[in-house]
């Protein structure tokens, strides 16, 4: 049996590789971010009929961070996270910063102290849930990829430096899902603390550019991530998705600065058609 640690898992794919991991029969500590997603995932592990131990741990607490690095983790999954919609001429640094502090911040110190744990012992796994956009980008979550970007930076450099001590580092790059994530994110703009008349976009006519597939059919796919089923560094874990981001990630070599200037990127013409919540194959 492994004990496999999993930060964000009240909710979306975290929760759903928590479930299904136990299933397996490993032994999973489910960190959530507060005690209503606590009492929720009690309620779902029981109607799951599955064991989970159920932690409350906020990554951006140190106390939170301290008593989680106390436990004895085969596998660490940085699963915790939010997205801060809205374009980067507009988004307030405030929320620029609280994506950084969720998303990068504050998993990097809970990993160094989890890390430090594996290396004593020559052994372990340290997982980030990084995304497609942590390769690519999109318009209106920048701040988001712009933080997956830095997880992906982490956690190459941290491969390379932890090679020797036994301990393993992985990425998993998730697609658009519809767990209510995404669509979410963009909601954020109504709070923001600006003037929404300096704004260039406005965020009434906007949703989440991508069309979104339907989260169940990932589960089996992380969880085999995490248990080293896959074996890669990277891995996308999106239907058919693959392919396409590396061939699009090369693009940046021959991409011109003035290509299509003038005109309305075509995302960005997605995002005023789309309705929130497009499943794949209907958007």
């Amino acid at each position: 049996m492994t004990t496999i640690m999993i930060t964000g898992a009240g909710s979306g794919l975290n929760n759903g590789a928590a479930i299904e991991l136990a299933r397996r029969g490993h032994d999973v500590i489910a960190c959530v971010e507060n005690y209503p997603q606590h009492r929720a995932l009690e309620i779902q592990a029981k109607e799951q009929g599955v064991a989970l131990r159920i932690e409350k741990l906020d990554v951006t607490r140190e106390g939170d961070r301290k008593r989680a690095i106390s436990w004895d983790v085969d596998v660490l999954v940085n699963g915790a996270g939010i997205i801060e919609g809205g374009a980067l001429v507009d988004i307030p640094d405030e929320n620029v910063r609280r994506q950084f502090e969720i998303n990068v911040f504050g998993p990097l110190q809970l990993t160094q102290g989890i890390a430090r744990k594996m290396v004593a012992r020559r052994s372990g796994k340290i997982v980030f849930m990084s995304s497609v956009v942590g390769i690519l980008s999109g318009p209106f979550v920048g701040a988001y990829g712009a933080s997956k970007h830095a997880l992906e930076g982490i956690a190459e450099a941290m491969a390379m430096e932890l090679q020797e001590f036994g301990v393993e580092v992985a990425t998993i790059n998730p697609g658009p899902y519809l767990t209510g994530f995404n669509d979410a994110g963009f909601l954020a703009t109504r709070n923001w603390n600006d003037d929404p008349s300096q704004r260039v976009f406005d965020y009434d006519k906007l949703s989440f550019p991508f069309e979104q597939f339907e989260p169940s059919i990932v589960f089996n796919a992380i969880a085999d991530v995490i248990v080293g089923e896959s074996g890669l560094y990277r891995n996308v874990v999106a239907p058919e998705l693959a392919d396409s981001v590396r061939e699009q990630s090369m693009q940046v070599w021959t991409r011109k600065s003035t290509d299509g200037l003038g005109t309305r990127f075509p995302l960005v013409q997605r995002s005023y058609d789309l309705q929130p919540e497009t499943p794949v194959g209907s958007g």
